[in-house]
């Protein structure tokens, strides 16, 4: 039972050594400069897109199960429903209205990335009628990165007759 008792310590030493001898990997640091313009230009492509009413460049920048969250839609899920959607927003502009989105933020570890962004909607002569913010969320796939959720708001003031619901559950 001694023997045992020995080679049980002998073993834990010798395991404790081994553990304590090794590095944990570390993670390649994320070149955030490099990151911001490579996200900057997939922002860049999405709003020349959106101008071209090319709804296939415009989803390209989605993953295959992404889900996108608009202002005052229901949740769209996949880049096929992504696609659809963005598609009808296309057909549906008469006014040949157009987008700028702007990197405000960016946050990255691994092979995520989150965005803050801005956006600004003008009409076809160039005046702004619109803006707001966004987020996006990205995952690299392949050596890409793909937003893989989305969601947006609006400064535009609320409805008439709404004002100071602010933060009312289920409008």
């Amino acid at each position: 039972m001694k023997k045992i008792n020995y080679l049980l310590g002998f073993l834990t030493i010798i395991a404790l050594t081994f553990f304590a001898c090794t590095t944990p990997e570390k993670a390649e640091p994320i070149d955030m400069a490099a990151l911001k313009v490579e996200i900057q230009a997939m922002e860049d492509a999405f709003s020349a897109a959106e101008k071209a009413k090319d709804a296939d460049a415009v989803v390209v920048y989605y993953s295959e199960d992404a889900i996108s969250y608009s202002r005052n839609k229901q949740p769209v899920s996949g880049r096929a429903a992504i696609k659809e959607s963005i598609a009808k927003n296309i057909a549906n502009d008469t006014l040949g209205g157009y987008n700028v989105y702007k990197v405000v933020d960016l946050f990255a570890e691994g092979n995520t990335a989150l965005e803050v962004g801005s956006w600004t909607q003008f009409d076809a002569a160039g005046t702004e009628t619109q803006n707001g913010y966004y987020m996006s969320y990205f995952e690299k796939n392949n050596g890409k990165y793909e937003c893989i959720r989305d969601m947006n708001v609006t400064t535009k003031a609320m409805m008439e007759g709404m004002e100071g619901m602010e933060g009312m559950e289920g409008m």
